[in-house]
């Protein structure tokens, strides 16, 4: 998975308004449903570049991570991670939000009890992500690469 497949993704996720993020979810789920062949094809992407070692080379479980992109102009400023989890990680704080595409891997994941497909948090939300009943691939979308780690 590179930048220039999920550019449009990225283009999109710039003009949403994070403060509420129901109403993200929605216009991403509109405008990317999660059964579409596109989206699909983003976890796919994504799968191949684990099993190659080209994404989530670092940490281990429960939580194997990798940056994509930092924060820059041509992302619209998003920076872009991809996570492979199957339990808790790091208490954290999304001052800017957070919007998250995730795909089961194996088992009945959910994300916070979500689902595979679209979470959003909220400018300001605070969360320990956290995957339970399996294992979920997770793309990471952070405007201003802005995240507060909480001791």
């Amino acid at each position: 998975m590179n930048l220039d497949t999920i550019k449009d993704l990225i283009d999109f996720a710039a003009t949403l308004d994070l403060s509420d993020a129901k109403s993200a979810k929605e216009k991403l789920d509109a405008e990317f449903p999660f059964d579409s062949e596109r989206v699909q094809q983003w976890g796919e992407l994504m799968r191949v570049g684990v099993a190659e070692g080209s994404l989530c080379d670092k940490g281990k479980p429960p939580m194997q991570y990798s940056r994509i992109s930092k924060n820059i102009p041509e992302t619209n400023n998003f920076s872009c991670d991809a996570v492979l989890m199957n339990g808790a990680g790091p208490n954290h704080i999304h001052p800017n939000g957070e919007v998250d595409l995730c795909f089961a891997v194996d088992g009945e994941p959910r994300f916070d009890g979500n689902e595979p497909g679209w979470t959003v948090y909220g400018v300001g939300s605070q969360h320990i992500p956290t995957v339970t009943g399996g294992t979920m691939l997770i793309l990471y979308l952070l405007p201003g690469g802005a995240l507060e780690f909480v001791k």
